[in-house]
This record gives structure tokens, sequence and C-alpha cells, in this order.
């Protein structure tokens, strides 16, 4: 089962660590994933990419939401 963003406890435990760094538009920065305790396929790296970006597209409306939240204009910091 594929999770975002877990806990040290569970994290120590998963058969696949992956780390994704993502900016909008797709564009990446870093992938890295390990296999702990085996191998993995192209099935599920791409089922974990694909939830990396459900995170990382979450990530960047709720840091939109805070900018603009604080009475500044993302357009103007951009």
């Amino acid at each position: 089962e594929a999770l975002l963003d877990l806990p040290y406890a569970e994290d120590s435990r998963a058969d696949v660590d992956m780390n994704v760094v993502g900016l909008g538009a797709g564009r990446m920065i870093e992938v890295q994933g390990t296999g702990e305790s085996g191998s993995f396929d192209r099935r599920e790296l791409d089922r974990l990419l694909d939830l990396a970006w459900t995170g990382i597209d979450a990530i960047g409306v709720r840091q939109r939401e805070a900018i603009e939240g604080a009475g500044f204009s993302l357009a103007r910091l951009l």
C-alpha cells in the first residue's frame, strides 16, 4: 500500500522509501527511491510518483493560501 508522509516509526519499516521534491508544472528537483527490503517495479514507481505529486500539489495550494492570507500578492513575489 502506497502512503504519503509517514511518521518515522512507519517510515523506518517501509518496503520502499521514496523522496520526491518538485516544483509547479510537474518539474522535479529530486527523486530518490530505495527498496529497503527488496526491489520494486516500474508500475510501483509510477504509483509512488503519482502519489508524491498529489502531496506536492496539496502543499503548493496551502503555501499559496498562506502567502495570500498574509496579505501578499503571489504574482508580485514571483
